[in-house]
């Protein structure tokens, strides 16, 4: 019996994709070609790998056992190029990273560009998704880090802390007051992230907040940090900030931020990846331009983190 890693790749991209023409676009093969060489290894195997009467396309049972030992056996031959990279002090190859999206624009200019100005063999591919996504992604291998708020309660992933952010109140009314205790945040009028984001869950397990109970007589949750702090802007109320968003205000908004408690809450930002990763080296020089991109004081462990998840 004679299987390729060709057709591992492809019966991989199929499940990872659940689409033909994804998959074989992800691969760089025709689909034709894709389709035929999946053929061909359910031949020679003697087995359906794919279940083709479901939309979209599904693993059969035995055929969900196959593509779990083709990852493994992929992976293990990914480790043998990167054994041979890291012997040779090589940094150098594509490293995918997913970022949350209330890190993503405040991080990512101001490591990006130097990480690749220093290590020109590096390609970084970079996606903003929500965490969950980026943690599906982790174990289906389409990413290989991912740059995440933590801890996280999840066996199969692995994390290196990296810094801490302080969480900051924005509001319009402060009274030029150094901090507020925790008892005196605005929750009822309080603007709040879109379900899905981890920042969310920050907020509302910080301020105690019960959503259904809020007395806005206009409710409204966005993606977005910025758009939050507009409607702070012009409409009152408050909202939570993280440092690196903080540290983007001018300073006519800078007066508006206030700490929390005089302890301050804060969030642990790491890198996190599964056990079967073999870019070690690229997640080490990855996580090294972050710390250095960051203000010294956050990388200092905070034992006050907020609990997300």
């Amino acid at each position: 019996m004679n299987i390729s890693l060709q057709q591992l790749e492809y019966i991989v991209a199929v499940d990872t994709y659940r689409h033909y023409v994804t998959a074989a676009e992800e691969t760089f093969v025709t689909q034709p070609t894709l389709s035929m060489q999946i053929k061909k290894l359910e031949e020679q195997l003697g087995i359906t790998v794919f279940d083709r009467s479901k939309q979209p396309i599904v693993p059969t049972d035995l055929g969900r056992l196959i593509i779990e030992q083709a990852r493994t056996i992929l992976n293990q031959t990914k480790q043998i190029e990167e054994i041979i990279k890291n012997h040779n002090e090589v940094v150098g190859g594509e490293i995918n990273l997913g970022v949350i999206p209330t890190l993503a624009p405040y991080i990512i200019p101001k490591f990006a560009g130097e990480l690749l100005r220093k290590y020109p063999d590096v390609g970084l591919n970079i996606k903003e998704l929500m965490t969950h996504e980026i943690i599906q992604e982790l174990k289906n291998e389409t990413l290989d880090v991912g740059l995440i708020v933590t801890p996280i309660k999840d066996k199969g992933l692995f994390y290196n802390s990296l810094f801490y952010e302080e969480i900051l109140l924005y509001s319009d009314d402060i009274n030029k007051k150094k901090y507020l205790s925790f008892k005196q945040l605005p929750t009822e009028s309080m603007w709040l992230l879109s379900h899905g984001h981890c920042f969310r869950n920050q907020m509302v397990n910080l301020c105690q907040i019960a959503t259904e109970q809020q007395h806005l007589n206009f409710k409204y949750e966005s993606g977005s940090l910025e758009t939050l702090k507009k409607m702070v802007d012009q409409e009152g109320g408050a909202t939570l900030f993280p440092e690196l968003a903080v540290l983007e205000l001018n300073k006519k908004d800078s007066a508006k931020v206030v700490h929390i408690g005089e302890e301050h809450p804060y969030r642990e930002v790491s890198l996190v990846f599964t056990r079967s990763q073999v870019k070690t080296k690229l997640i080490e020089v990855l996580g090294n331009e972050i710390k250095e991109a960051v203000p010294s004081h956050m990388l200092e462990k905070r034992s006050n983190v907020v609990e997300w998840s």
